[in-house]
């Protein structure tokens, strides 16, 4: 059975929601997740229960819940494990600590939406007004960002204002890089970056040989350093490069290359195909692909 990415979206979501609450869950839910309207997720509801996907609950604690066929389709075994999940904390990864669950307490109001977290590790460190990140999740790579204001040491739990949940797009990095690359190659000297930098408003370029092999990486900040130590404008650009250049194929997908920029601890990654530089990848990009998420 082939299901239309918004099917896909919603079905996702659903089992996701559904395994967090053990309980049926409203369109609404899942429509404020995704990121569309309300209408159009009944609509697609009534589509996936034609095709014995969803089953429909009535009643004001009515709502939907997959069927096996749902589990079947989407190859997840049914009532598996909660993932953990990544957290961090006023900017900081937590890497002792992961999420384990979280439930939504309210969602209905226009104002208010807060959730409680489940965490394997201490909440102790947790305190009233400490912002927060949560995710990716694996299957649908929603991210969620808020603000404490409460906690259970007993139960692990902290509570949150959450302001902001999104799914992070399901597209290749070749999709939000930038290209066509800027490139210098073995010839050129460090004149020669100083001022395409300032012209085109970049910090860095891959440089490339006659065969259009990369064979490194030049920045400001390279620059700078050289200037520093008194080397000459019309020195090679070999002599400053970084020759150990960390490159992404371009059909890595956002969050991979999101998860690689945390790793890493780097600003840019140099984009391949076929053994060819053909972009270039910024913590900005990923910020801008991602359009929220402010905290």
């Amino acid at each position: 059975m082939d299901l239309s990415l918004i099917q896909k979206d919603i079905l996702i979501t659903l089992i996701t929601l559904y395994e967090q609450k053990s309980a049926p869950i409203k369109g609404e839910e899942i429509a404020q997740i995704i990121q569309r309207n309300p209408g159009t997720v009944r609509n697609q509801m009534q589509a996936l229960k034609t095709s014995g996907l969803v089953d429909g609950i009535s009643g004001p604690r009515g709502g939907y819940h997959p069927t096996t066929a749902a589990f079947n389709l989407l190859n997840l075994p049914e009532g598996a494990k909660n993932a953990e999940v990544q957290i961090s904390r006023n900017g900081v990864l937590l890497h002792d600590i992961r999420v384990l669950k979280v439930s939504f307490t309210t969602l209905s109001y226009a104002d208010i939406c807060h959730g409680v977290i489940q965490i394997s590790g201490s909440v102790r460190e947790f305190a009233a007004g400490d912002l927060i990140i949560i995710g990716p999740t694996p299957v649908n790579k929603l991210m969620l960002s808020g603000e404490v204001f409460g906690k259970d040491e007993s139960e692990k739990t902290v509570i949150v204002s959450i302001f902001e949940m999104a799914s992070i797009p399901r597209k290749p990095i070749s999709n939000c890089m930038s290209s066509p690359i800027k490139v210098f190659n073995t010839e050129s000297v460090i004149y020669d970056a100083l001022s395409l930098f300032v012209e085109e408003h970049i910090h860095g370029a891959p440089v490339i040989d006659k065969n259009n092999v990369l064979c490194g990486m030049v920045s400001m900040s390279d620059i700078l350093r050289a200037g520093l130590k008194g080397a000459s404008l019309q020195a090679p650009i070999t002599s400053i490069m970084n020759r150990e250049v960390i490159t992404v194929d371009a059909s890595t997908q956002l969050d991979e290359v999101i998860a690689l920029f945390k790793e890493k601890d780097i600003g840019r990654f140099v984009v391949m195909k076929d053994n060819a530089p053909v972009g270039i990848i910024t913590r900005s990009d990923t910020l801008r692909a991602l359009q929220t998420l402010h905290v």
